[in-house]
């Protein structure tokens, strides 16, 4: 049975005699009960039911309808997904249809007919297990859109869904993030998942000095400058059809800021020395690592610009903040390089493992593919320790808290710390079932059933 079927159903209603009618009524179902608005809150956290049915006046005042609407937006704000099924008096139509409107799901005029209610029901179960199993499928295939990226953290997969969104519109992305965090990862996934038949095309803008970089982006004729021997198309045209990745975009002096606006504005290009403008069809990503609200504040940056580059901004978390991803990433880096250096079956030890959890990683993926690359070409043994890693023993066996409570709802602390150390175990253990359910403290069974109920692939 999933997890949507087997929630009870709700019944919020404050006339005892009324409420006893609906849950005989629902003797299909299992069912919970409250008559006011504080312990249907209580009911609802506690149990977390796919389907509510709930009547809109309630103490301390059930002549008025204010408690049922408190009500109703707190639940949906816990859980918008739930299904409210607002049972109202033949004169509250009004406030009924005012009920849909701010997320019921649906509303039925007393005296009910007790199978046309359980019908309602019973779709709306349909529908929130359907629902349900959509996010699961969104979420596992994740990785798969995105190619390149390897994670299991909440935050990254929240990344990589909003990249998988906006992959198929023209919008302009700006993704913002430390250096080494993968900016350039997602860009290539975004352009794979937008199916655009051009090349994806990356340029540095702080890399190339400031006088070539008009010619590398926009192109040249032939005798636009000494050495111009032949017409050379800049990256922007190159890309005609596909992406173009502007990175470190904060770099880009001010005087290109001015040409690239315009050429996002009409998507046309003029070469340097030409007087021909040639139109481009062409998905824009931009990245940085610095704050460009603050440069400009400093008048360093365009703002008209920063609009148009921050049509969809995506922030990319630290390496830090991920949880479990640092242990991840090394295992699957110690794999590939181990493969490429001709290495056997080198792999990381324990104490290596505590202490890529408790490093703070500044350079982020970077700074962890550089340490795991040097430590499987130096290292002489094949069970890798932190000093091959560059790093200093961890102080003590834990690993860190990856998440605190935004709220003190004891079940979502519970499935929060419960995936964080799911996610902490399989990364320790490289991905080996047996090995996790043993970190753990639980069986194989129970593990899988947990990953499964909290979602962690």
């Amino acid at each position: 049975m999933s997890a949507v079927a087997a929630a009870p159903v709700l019944i919020v209603e404050d006339d005892l005699a009324l409420q006893r009618q609906i849950k005989w009524s629902l003797d299909a179902f299992e069912t919970v009960t409250a008559s006011d608005r504080e312990s249907a809150l209580a009911q609802f956290r506690r149990h977390r039911p796919a389907v509510v049915t709930m009547d809109l006046g309630l103490p301390p005042d059930p002549d008025s309808v204010s408690e049922g609407f408190k009500l109703l937006g707190q639940m949906l704000e816990i859980d918008p997904a739930v299904k409210v099924i607002v049972l109202t008096g033949q004169n509250e139509q009004a406030n009924a249809l005012r009920s849909v409107a701010l997320g019921a799901y649906d509303f039925l005029a007393k005296p009910f007919e007790p199978e046309v209610l359980r019908l309602t029901i019973e779709r709306a179960l349909r529908l929130a297990e359907l629902q349900a199993e959509n996010r699961r499928l969104q979420e596992q295939s994740t990785g798969e859109a995105l190619g390149g990226l390897l994670t299991r953290d909440p935050q990254m997969l929240r990344v990589a869904r909003t990249i998988e969104r906006v992959a198929t519109s023209n919008a302009t992305v700006l993704l913002l993030g430390e250096s080494g965090t993968g900016k350039e990862v997602l860009a290539q996934g975004l352009h794979a998942a937008s199916k655009r038949p051009g090349r994806f095309v990356a340029i540095n803008c702080a890399a190339i000095p400031e006088n070539l970089l008009e010619s590398e982006l926009f192109g040249y004729e032939k005798g636009a400058f000494t050495g111009a021997a032949k017409t050379t198309p800049g990256k922007i045209e190159t890309a005609h059809g596909g992406t173009l990745m502007l990175d470190e975009i904060g770099d880009l002096p001010q005087p290109l800021q001015a040409k690239l606006l315009r050429f996002l504005e009409t998507r046309t290009v003029e070469r340097l020395g030409g007087r021909q403008e040639n139109a481009v069809d062409v998905r824009v990503v931009g990245a940085t690592h610095q704050d460009l609200r603050g440069q400009i504040r400093d008048g360093r940056f365009r703002e008209d610009l920063y609009y148009r580059l921050a049509e969809i901004v995506v922030e990319i978390p630290p390496l830090r903040q991920r949880a479990g991803d640092a242990v991840l990433l090394a295992n699957a880096f110690v794999r590939r390089f181990a493969q490429e250096q001709r290495r056997g079956n080198v792999s990381l030890g324990d104490d290596a493992v505590r202490a890529i959890e408790a490093h703070g990683w500044p350079g982020n993926v970077r700074e962890l593919l550089n340490a795991t690359k040097r430590a499987v070409i130096m290292a002489e043994g094949d069970r890798l320790g932190c000093a091959d890693l560059g790093l200093p023993p961890a102080d003590g066996d834990e690993p860190a808290e990856t998440a605190a409570a935004s709220d003190i709802d004891l079940r979502t602390v519970r499935e929060r710390a419960e995936r964080g150390a799911i996610i902490t175990a399989l990364a320790r253990a490289d991905g080996n079932m047996v090995r996790a359910a043993e970190l753990l403290g639980v069986s194989r069974p129970t593990l899988y059933d947990l990953m499964k109920r909290l979602n962690v692939k």
